[in-house]
């Protein structure tokens, strides 16, 4: 995760520190998976924002070299509008920096709360960021995150901060040269694409015209969802002005510009933004975003009266708290709220008693798995299929141990297969202590959105449907590992692979025609990109076509493909624009075999396309358990394990479980086997299960499951079906290599 934004100030949590390096700390302003934003004071009263980072970031190799870099960068910039630095140690155990402390919200802050500011009030923001810009620039540093999270607004001007990636032009990164720095919907085509070598002050011009029409509009120009899409598109596409002023428009295309000789200097854009504009700068801002700083600044000056407790102190004893504390803490019932505050206090419940100066609690006697899951939204069948397998595979441990030390309790949030609400649902989890691991989520979207939950949580998070390839990926730009999530599923990209080693066995392939539609751009980018990567593998030059999620005329999209000499089909997107595919090679008289990935698979596909699906093949992650335990190719024990879950679900809900019921079983009964093992050994505990979890092998009703160092899984984990006779049948897993054509 990136570094944490600073927002409104939060409670300290029990395992915080009460001071570092002569700043009593106040509160948290962020927290996320590098580190935490404090507010602290200084003895003379001076207030400053406190970045410190997690110690086991600290010793990653160039970890410290990356720290000292943006201390020394942002100590080179010389601004009005820039946060100054006010102490730094990179040296230190865990390394912190201070700025001068800013009340008032970020750009992205106010814009969420209050809207798109009026043009005034943009030109004059925009106008100080080009300048702070033009300081960075002079300065011969290139800042490369300019985003609405590192603009904060003050009565008397923005304030641009985080240098975190910053680096000298021409520098050579410490990053690797093809990783992607910068925020996607808020960087340039050059970094999108990773030249670093093309990464200069036009790229945080380009930034800032992104910045310039999401103050203006209250939304990126280049869209929101997945990195994928919105690198493509910042790349490729035109940017969404509309509602954007007239008279910025012609400045605001300069600075889009996707070369960056043609993008204006930062200079030049404060020039032209600031030419003429009536009054005075001191009400530059909307009264309602005026009435947030003045908020937050009261808040401020009544911190000197709370009671603190001396610097070193355990933050865990009781503290002596005046009233005007206490409601300040209370209002945001903000202990919990902070997504590590579970963990926080679920580590300090194994440590407490340890010195004799704590009373050891009593054992907890009921403990949770968690399931986060679309069960209400378009995903909904796969949902409830997962939170039905959880659910067996909790009953089953409870039945199996009854009368050991503790029992399981499944607790489920529902995120709706919706964006936008998924954080607020994984925090329904993150933050209940009694929550150990969870299994989720059902869609790429809602995990992207949930994942900075149980990062800050170190919750594990085990998913049997979501393959984008993020979230075993970095989630910052300093290459922090993967402590989070297991992926029992192949990610989108080997998914890719394998569907294009399918097609080699069919001998008489040597064309395919391979489309790649952009209603899901994430699972839609990186399929194509592996099917790429294994026709290369395979020795065949397919025929590529890339068209917009919102084509609906695929029987000239299909019949051109046909015209080009296509001997097979491959669907690379979802569901609706499959069926439409399917209609237009029935009616075109195409008879070579199509084929096409996991967002097509499922009952929904036979209904939609009816008789036009028949003869199609398809790669998903999941096996049918009915076929598996009557295949005598697989061994006796394991075709039991099968029957038993058949026979276990038929049971509990009178029918044949649906596709991804059995994974989800399976991948919480891992979970379980290992907490059965462990309750004997010791307390329970989140600390260090993620990675207890990941050396598991573990065999199941839908076979085997190992993870790799990254949280991946092991082994191919994609398996082939065709439609016969308006149904699945199940062919075998896909191939583990290709093969080559003669």
């Amino acid at each position: 995760m990136a570094d944490p934004e600073p927002g409104a100030l939060q409670s300290l949590l029990p395992a915080d520190p009460s001071s570092i390096a002569g700043y009593r700390l106040l509160g948290r302003l962020g927290a996320g998976g590098m580190g935490v934003v404090y507010l602290g004071r200084t003895d003379t009263g001076e207030l400053a924002a406190v970045k410190v980072t997690h110690g086991d970031q600290a010793d990653q190799p160039d970890f410290r070299a990356r720290f000292r870099r943006e201390v020394e960068a942002a100590r080179r910039v010389v601004s009005p509008w820039a946060v100054p630095v006010t102490g730094a140690d990179p040296d230190a155990p865990e390394p912190w920096m201070a700025t001068a402390f800013v009340p008032g919200p970020s750009l992205g802050e106010a814009v969420r709360a209050h809207g798109p500011l009026p043009e005034r009030s943009v030109r004059i923001l925009c106008g100080a960021v080009a300048r702070a810009l033009a300081a960075v620039h002079a300065a011969g540093l290139v800042h490369r995150d300019v985003k609405p999270g590192n603009v904060l607004l003050a009565v008397d001007g923005p304030r641009l901060i985080d240098f975190g990636i910053a680096r000298a032009t021409g520098e050579t990164a410490l990053t690797a040269t093809d990783m992607v720095v910068g925020t996607p919907g808020f960087l340039a085509p050059e970094q999108a694409e990773a030249r670093t070598d093309a990464i200069g002050p036009p790229a945080d011009v380009f930034a800032l015209g992104c910045l310039l029409a999401y103050a203006t509009t209250g939304r990126p120009p280049f869209g929101s969802g997945a990195v994928d899409a919105l690198m493509y598109r910042t790349v490729h596409d035109d940017p969404d002005l509309a509602g954007v002023p007239e008279d910025l428009l012609p400045l605001l295309a300069a600075c889009l510009a996707k070369n960056p000789a043609d993008r204006p200097t930062a200079d030049e854009i404060a020039d032209r933004l600031t030419d003429g504009i009536p009054g005075t700068a001191a009400d530059w801002l909307p009264a309602s975003v005026v009435t947030t700083i003045a908020e937050r600044s009261a808040a401020m000056l009544a911190l000197p009266d709370i009671d603190a407790t001396a610097p070193g102190m355990d933050p865990a004893a009781p503290a002596r708290t005046s009233r005007r504390g206490f409601l300040l803490l209370g209002a945001g019932a903000a202990v919990l709220a902070a997504g590590g505050g579970a963990f926080a206090l679920l580590d300090r419940r194994d440590d407490t008693g340890a010195d004799g100066k704590h009373p050891a609690p009593k054992p907890r006697n009921t403990w949770a798995i968690g399931v986060l899951a679309d069960l209400s939204g378009p995903a909904r069948e796969i949902g409830r299929a997962q939170e039905r397998g959880a659910r067996l595979a909790v009953e089953r441990f409870n039945a199996e141990h009854e009368g050991k030390p503790f029992t399981l309790e499944l607790k489920v949030s529902d995120d709706r297969g919706d964006y936008t609400g998924a954080l607020a649902a994984a925090r329904r989890l993150t933050t209940d202590p009694s929550v150990l691991a969870v299994l989720g989520p059902t869609s790429d979207d809602t995990g992207i959105a949930a994942l900075p939950a149980f990062e800050e949580a170190r919750l594990p998070l085990l998913t049997t449907s979501a393959g984008y390839n993020l979230f075993t990926l970095s989630g910052d730009s300093g290459g922090a590992p993967n402590t989070t999530v297991l992926r029992a599923i192949p990610n989108h990209f080997m998914a890719g692979v394998y569907l294009a080693w399918s097609t080699t066995l069919l001998p008489q392939i040597r064309r395919p025609g391979v489309l790649q539609e952009r209603t899901d751009d994430q699972y839609s980018l990186q399929y194509n990109g592996g099917a790429r990567f294994g026709f290369k593998q395979a020795g065949i030059k397919p025929y590529f076509r890339v068209v917009p999620g919102r084509a609906t005329d695929y029987r000239s999209i299909i019949g051109e493909m046909i015209d080009s000499g296509i001997d097979a089909y491959v669907h690379n997107g979802v569901r609706s624009t499959a069926v439409l595919a399917a209609r237009a090679l029935k009616q075109l008289g195409f008879t070579g075999p199509r084929f096409t990935g996991q967002h097509v698979f499922g009952p929904e596909f036979l209904k939609e396309a009816g008789s036009d699906a028949e003869g199609w093949f398809v790669c998903a992650p999941v096996m049918d358990p009915v076929q598996r335990a009557a295949d005598p190719k697989e061994k006796a024990a394991d075709r039991k394990l099968t029957q038993d879950f058949l026979d276990a679900h038929r049971k509990r809900y009178g029918t044949t479980p649906a596709f991804y019921t059995g994974e989800s079983f399976d991948v919480v009964n891992l979970v379980t086997s290992w907490l059965a093992t462990s309750a004997a050994k010791g307390p329970l505990t989140r600390k260090g299960l993620w990675g207890a979890l990941r050396k598991q092998k573990y065999t199941g009703a839908m076979g085997g499951y190992q993870f790799r160092d990254n949280g991946e899984l092991t082994g191919i984990g994609t398996f082939l079906y065709g439609v016969q006779k308006g149904a699945y049948k199940y062919l075998g897993p896909a191939p583990a290599e290709p093969q080559k054509k003669a």
